[in-house]
């Protein structure tokens, strides 16, 4: 079984006792594979993982599905992984492809292999669009 979880609300919300139960139903099924699935970058995933009550998962997929970890060594998932790098055109391609854009506003988080900004959704234009497909990416 593979259980795929985010984490901000999911995993790591509800009741304490309840998420105490869950954590040590996996930690007890060796068979039960656990994924992290979130926007965070790694580099805050990882933190979460030095808290002993949390099991240790089996896969990390972090950055918007950017990135893909082993969830024990912590490498890259190959050849997942180096697919996603050649696709990816670079986070200063994409700053400065939207940069002339009006109504987009930079999230400022930790972002490996991904750019993201906030807006509304009437700046999302046409032009926007067929920038992003040009590059490869997609807007959300």
């Amino acid at each position: 079984m593979l259980l795929a979880t985010d984490l901000d609300g999911t995993f790591l919300a509800g009741h304490p006792e309840n998420r105490q139960r869950l954590y040590q139903l996996i930690a007890a099924h060796p068979e039960i594979k656990l994924a992290f699935v979130t926007g965070r970058g790694l580099e805050v995933v990882l933190p979460i993982l030095s808290d002993p009550t949390i099991p240790v998962p089996d896969y990390i997929i972090c950055d918007v599905g950017g990135t893909i970890v082993d969830g024990h060594t912590r490498q890259p998932v190959q050849p997942l992984q180096s697919d996603i790098d050649s696709r990816w055109p670079g986070e200063r391609a994409v700053a400065e492809a939207m940069a002339h854009f009006d109504g987009l506003e930079r999230q400022e988080v930790p972002q490996q292999r991904r750019c993201s900004y906030f807006c509304d959704s009437d700046a999302i234009t046409t032009d926007i669009q067929r920038i992003a497909a040009q590059l490869g990416c997609q807007v959300l």
